[in-house]
């Protein structure tokens, strides 16, 4: 059988969990995706889709798209295969921003992207189990609730506005509230406060039974260096990995400040990783 490209259908959801768990670390986000939203039937108009690369019947490389190209998520798979799923969706998909491994993100732009990006980031993407964990912990994180969006809001904004240089307050207030909001709701953010004040944020970004990727997480410039984030790191890492197997988190490679806190808690660096805006 010839090399084909597909939109998977639910009956390929087997096929999609065993191909992405052989490498979960690496592959998290999608198998989170996975779990909590499975595979739309194509002739759905869902909001997203999965794509894959069969190769005499065998899927060896798959695609997430989501909000028509507002993200689009590779497998951890060849490069060249990547590719091969990105040309043939070249015609009718245009990419808006896309995350994961450097090589397999290099072979989306390439097919997906039209001129320059308005960013690029390199990444690593470190990984920590139970046995890896140091002895940092603080008992005061807690999960945000909805009386606290108010002033969550400033920390998600200041995030947002470091790795992504964009503004989601300025650029759509309503809608970034409510995406705020949702995450709290759905009981993904967790807050340190210290004396009424919101000094530290993370967001739980994808969870399945093969772990969880951490993302949003942030310390306001004010409270910095009076390790919030060691301790609140370790917290959440213990918490989450008394019931899941690994966690993951992606880390700028500008920010070695946010790696050294990484390490100290006992995350190990992985392969690199590339974060793509075209718009």
């Amino acid at each position: 059988m010839p090399v084909t490209v597909e939109q998977l259908a639910p009956s390929h959801s087997d096929a999609l969990r065993a191909l992405l768990a052989k490498d979960p670390v690496h592959n998290l986000y999608l198998l989170g995706l996975l779990e909590e939203f499975g595979i739309a039937a194509p002739e759905r108009q869902a909001a997203f889709s999965f794509h894959g690369r069969f190769d005499s019947g065998v899927l060896t490389a798959a695609v997430f798209v989501g909000g028509e190209g507002g993200l689009v998520v590779p497998s951890a798979s060849d490069a060249s295969a990547t590719g091969v799923i990105a040309d043939a969706l070249a015609a009718s998909l245009k990419l808006r921003a896309t995350v994961g491994d450097k090589a397999s993100v290099d072979a989306l732009v390439r097919s997906l992207c039209e001129g320059k990006p308005r960013l690029s980031r390199t990444q690593r993407l470190f990984s920590v189990s139970a046995d890896d964990l140091g002895p940092f912990t603080n008992p005061t994180l807690r999960l945000a609730r909805e009386e606290d969006v108010p002033r969550l809001l400033p920390l998600a904004q200041g995030y947002v506005r470091e790795i992504l240089e964009r503004d989601p307050l300025a650029e759509d207030p309503t809608h970034y509230e409510a995406r705020v909001l949702q995450r709290v709701r759905q009981r993904r953010t967790y807050v340190l406060e210290e004396g009424g004040e919101l000094v530290f944020k993370v967001d739980i970004g994808c969870r399945s039974q093969f772990g969880a990727e951490l993302e949003g997480m942030y310390t306001p410039p004010s409270r910095r260096r009076q390790g919030h984030a060691t301790l609140c790191l370790g917290q959440i890492s213990r918490h989450l990995l008394s019931s899941l197997p690994r966690l993951a988190l992606r880390v700028d490679e500008r920010d070695e400040s946010t790696a050294r806190i990484a390490r100290k808690v006992g995350y190990h660096a992985g392969r690199t990783q590339r974060l793509v805006l075209v718009e």
